[in-house]
C-alpha cells in the first residue's frame, strides 16, 4: 500500500512537470510577441529618428532607452521591496512579480481581484539508533503539507490604499477547510504605515512573519512551532520609517472568533516587533536587519500545552510539556540577519517565561541559526513593511532555458522544553538542505537531518530524509 502511494505521488510529479511547460510556453508566447512588437516599435521609432521631427515640450532627451529582456531570463527584480497589502503570498497584489497566469485577475474600476492556490506535497523517512526507537515510534509517510486557495485585490477608486484578502486552506491532520490569512488592510501615511484588521500572523519572529512558501527551509524551527500559533484575529500596525530605517509591528488579538481552533491557544496576546536597518541598500543588494520581538499572552482556559514535531511534518511531535495550568506568557528574543547578494546569514533566539504555580514558574528557550546561499546569485527580495525576506525569483528559470535557482541552506535549531516541573524534553537538529526553483511558482526540495532528542531518560539519535514539491501561483 505504501509503495502504491509512493508511485501515485511520483506519477503525480510527472504530470506537473509535464504540463507546467506547455502552459507556461502558451503565457510565454504572449511575452514573445509583445517583445517582437517592442522591437518592431523601436526599429520604426529609430527610422523615424533619421527625419528632423518638432520636439513636444513635454519630451525629455535624457530619458533612458528601456529594452525588452531575452524570453530565457526573468528581469532581476529589487531586493528590498516597500510596499504591503492584506495577502500573504504576494508583497503587492497590483504589482505581484509572479505572473503565470492572468485568466485568474480582475480589474474593474471599483474593484479588483486575483486568485491563487498553493500545494505543498513532500515525504520523509527516519534512521533511528536504539535509545531513539525507545523514544518515539517513527515510519517513512508522505503526507499532503498544505492546500490552499486564496483571493485577494484592491480598492482602486479609493482616495487611499485599501486592500483585501481571503484565504482558505485544506487542514490534512483533521481533514478540515480553516480559514488563513483574511481581512483588510488600510494604508495610514499619517501613522508611517499600514493598519491590518483580520485574521493573520501575529507579527512575533521573523521566520514566522515570513509565508511558509517562502521560507528557506521546509519548516520553521520547533521553537517557533511549539510557542508561537500561527494565526491570530485582531488588528496590526505596521510602520515603516525610510530615513531612519525602523520599522516595527504591533498587533492586539482576542480568540472571539477562533475560540475552537486549532491554532487559538491564547484568550488575548499583545505582540510587540521592532527592528533597525542600519544597513539598507538595493545597489549593493545589501541589508542588516536587528530587531527584538515582545510578546504578552492569556493562555485559553488557563491552560497551555507546547509541543513540536522535529522540523518534519509527517514524523510525530519529539517534544511536549503535555498540558498544565498557567495564567499568563511573557516571551522576549532577538533577531538579527545580514544579507549580501546571494548570502545570507542569521539568528533567532527567544525565551518564554510562564506564570504557572503548580509548575514553579517554567522558563523555556529555543532558537535557531541559518546560512544560505545561492548558487546561481538571486537575492532574496527584503520587505521593509514587513520587516521579512520574500522568495527567491530564478533569473532564468528551467521552462525557460535556463538552470533555475539553486539555494544551499544549513540551519542549526534546538528547543528546552525541561524547566520547573516540565519535562518537555531537549532537541537539537542540523540540517543541510538544497532548494531548487525551477520557476518562480515551482520548487523542489531535498533535506537531510540529524537530530538529538534528550527526553525519557534517553538521549537518542535520529536521521531525517526529506523532500517536498511546491507549487503556488
Amino acid at each position: 500500500m505504501r509503495i502504491l502511494l509512493i508511485l501515485r505521488s511520483f506519477f503525480l510529479l510527472l504530470i506537473i512537470l509535464a504540463v507546467l511547460p506547455a502552459w507556461h510556453s502558451c503565457y510565454g508566447q504572449d511575452s514573445t510577441i509583445a517583445g517582437e512588437a517592442a522591437k518592431s516599435s523601436q526599429q520604426s521609432q529609430q527610422d523615424n529618428s533619421q527625419k528632423p521631427a518638432a520636439t513636444s515640450p513635454d519630451t525629455n532627451p535624457s530619458s533612458p532607452q528601456t529594452t525588452t529582456p531575452p524570453p530565457s531570463t526573468t528581469a532581476p527584480p529589487s531586493s528590498l521591496n516597500d510596499t504591503v497589502d492584506a495577502g500573504e503570498m504576494d508583497d503587492d497584489i497590483d504589482h505581484s512579480p509572479r505572473r503565470m497566469a492572468q485568466w485568474n485577475e480582475y480589474r474593474g474600476p471599483y474593484i479588483t481581484a486575483r486568485a491563487g492556490l498553493g500545494l505543498l506535497v513532500e515525504a520523509a523517512s527516519f534512521a533511528q539508533d536504539d535509545a531513539s526507537k525507545e523514544q518515539i515510534k517513527m515510519s517513512p509517510d508522505q503526507r499532503l503539507r498544505d492546500f490552499r486557495f486564496v483571493l485577494g485585490g484592491s480598492f482602486p477608486s479609493l482616495s487611499r490604499k485599501v486592500t483585501w484578502n481571503v484565504g482558505i486552506m485544506y487542514d490534512s491532520p483533521t481533514h478540515a477547510w480553516l480559514m488563513r490569512q483574511t481581512g483588510v488592510m488600510v494604508a495610514v501615511p499619517e501613522l508611517w504605515g499600514n493598519i491590518f484588521i483580520g485574521r493573520s500572523k501575529e507579527g512575533f519572529s521573523l521566520n514566522k512573519v515570513m509565508v511558509g512558501y517562502d521560507g528557506w527551509t521546509m519548516e520553521r524551527s520547533t521553537m517557533s512551532d511549539a510557542t508561537i500559533p500561527i494565526l491570530a484575529d485582531g488588528f496590526k500596525w505596521l510602520g515603516y520609517t525610510p530615513k531612519h530605517g525602523f520599522l516595527w509591528n504591533f498587533g492586539y488579538y482576542n480568540d472571539w472568533l477562533s475560540h475552537n481552533q486549532s491554532f487559538s491557544t491564547y484568550h488575548s496576546q499583545t505582540v510587540l516587533r521592532v527592528a533597525w536597518l542600519p544597513i539598507h541598500s538595493d545597489e549593493k543588494r545589501e541589508v542588516l536587519h536587528l530587531g527584538v520581538n515582545l510578546r504578552n499572552g492569556s493562555p485559553e482556559k488557563g491552560q497551555l500545552q507546547f509541543r513540536s514535531r522535529p522540523e518534519a511534518f509527517p514524523a510525530p511531535y519529539f517534544v511536549d510539556t503535555g498540558k498544565f495550568a498557567a495564567t499568563n506568557t511573557k516571551m522576549a528574543g532577538y533577531e538579527t540577519y545580514y544579507r549580501r547578494g546571494p548570502f545570507l546569514v542569521g539568528s533567532e533566539y527567544w525565551w518564554v517565561g510562564v506564570s504557572s504555580p503548580s509548575t514553579h514558574n517554567p522558563t523555556i528557550h529555543g532558537g535557531d541559526f541559518v546560512a544560505t546561499w545561492c548558487l546561481t546569485g538571486e537575492a532574496r527580495a527584503y520587505n521593509t513593511v514587513q520587516g521579512a525576506f520574500r522568495e527567491v525569483i530564478p533569473k532564468r528559470p528551467v521552462f525557460s532555458g535556463g538552470p533555475g535557482a539553486v539555494e544551499l541552506v544549513a540551519r542549526f535549531s534546538d528547543i528546552d522544553l525541561d524547566s520547573g516541573t516540565l519535562q518537555g524534553g531537549k532537541f537539537k537538529r542540523f540540517t543541510p538542505m538544497v532548494n531548487w526553483y525551477l520557476t518562480d511558482y515551482l520548487r523542489i526540495v531535498a533535506a537531510y537531518g540529524i537530530g538529538r532528542l534528550d527526553r525519557f531518560n534517553l538521549k537518542g539519535n535520529t536521521q531525517f530524509f526529506q523532500t517536498r514539491l511546491q507549487f503556488e501561483f
